[in-house]
């Protein structure tokens, strides 16, 4: 039986979109309930931060700090947001950037979400896209143990994006969607469908102000971005940097280019910044169902096992040309070793 497209404007809901795939499937409908219900959170937090001042100072601190950043009232509420949200799902377990452990939530479930559920949000107060992320996994009986597992074994993964519009990205495994919230219904539409990654960009996004502690790999790319006007064939790089993960991955969706935040020399982020399982993971997951690449340098992200939910990881990730280079140099250092005389350790010049 084909299911009837109720739509507006011809464009087809996500509410269809994931009737459609789970259509007499047991199992996936309640990988569908779930992700409905993320969505739902989604609208819910934009909603929130659609207030901007009206509801509050954005940048309130808890008190509460993490290994590196501090906790703000605005994570809480969006956090709360999410839990609401998910206790109407099938869901067992929740593990949150914002919880110390993993929640219980039915004990019915047999799925796991694991969520970032405000990514960026130390740039609310500066009106700059933030956002949601959230993967999907099965529960096995043994609780919060499938942290044992790799991405490899998600069963979907999505993120939010605040900004001018909102848009839901979403992978069931078999592609890369991307869908626009309306305003008017509060509904999600389907905007991009099979959405590709080009394979080669001339944009890449790093934290240059931690040039002084990355290795000699990543330093050695990043100069020589810096300087590929200067060598045959010349192409001119473009340096981006919003400190909002998923508006830079959103980019890199629509046009190509790298994301770039490694382990570096200073003892908080030998391992990277971002968290393994609810934030570099599922986008990882998104970017491959999309024809790019993810890694951590030395191997592919979905292949890193997961030892503990809090974990971090380096994170190389975008057009597959542009992340398969910096794996290569990776392999080979006595590539990264050709440096520019423009450059040197003290800084992006030399002075």
């Amino acid at each position: 039986m084909k299911l009837p497209v109720p739509s507006t404007n011809g464009l087809r809901t996500l509410a269809h979109h994931l009737d459609g795939w789970s259509w007499r499937d047991g199992d996936r409908l309640q990988i569908a309930r779930t992700v409905a219900a993320m969505a739902r959170a989604v609208v819910e937090i934009r909603d929130l931060l659609s207030l901007g001042a009206l509801a509050g100072p954005f940048g309130a601190r808890t008190g509460k700090w993490g290994d590196v950043d501090p906790q703000r009232e605005l994570d809480v509420l969006a956090n709360t947001k999410v839990i609401a949200a998910l206790r109407d799902a099938p869901v067992a377990t929740l593990v949150s950037e914002e919880l110390d452990e993993p929640l219980s939530l039915s004990p019915t479930g047999h799925l796991i979400v694991a969520v970032d559920p405000l990514d960026g949000a130390s740039n609310a107060d500066t009106n700059a896209a933030i956002g949601t992320i959230f993967s999907v996994l099965p529960e096995t009986g043994e609780g919060a143990k499938v942290a044992l597992g790799t991405g490899t074994r998600q069963h979907a993964a999505g993120f939010a994006v605040y900004g001018p519009q909102t848009v839901f990205v979403l992978t069931l495994g078999q592609g890369t969607d991307v869908f626009t919230l309306d305003p008017a219904s509060a509904t999600f539409k389907l905007t991009s469908a099979g959405v590709q990654i080009p394979v080669q960009a001339a944009e890449f996004a790093i934290n240059a102000a931690n040039h002084f502690h990355w290795d000699e790999t990543i330093r050695s790319y990043v100069d020589n971005c810096l300087r590929a006007e200067e060598a045959p064939p010349a192409v001119s790089y473009n340096m981006r940097w919003t400190g909002s993960f998923v508006a830079e991955i959103f980019r890199i969706l629509v046009r190509g280019g790298i994301y770039l935040y490694p382990g570096d020399a200073r003892p908080a982020f030998r391992d990277g910044r971002l968290r393994l399982a609810y934030e570099a993971s599922p986008v990882a997951f998104i970017v491959e169902q999309a024809g790019g690449a993810a890694s951590t340098g030395r191997q592919r992200i979905l292949d890193v096992p997961v030892h503990a939910w809090h974990q971090r990881t380096p994170v190389i990730i975008g057009s597959r040309n542009e992340v398969a280079h910096v794996d290569r140099l990776y392999g080979e250092p006595f590539l990264a070793a050709e440096r520019s005389p423009l450059f040197n350790r003290r800084g992006l010049f030399r002075v």
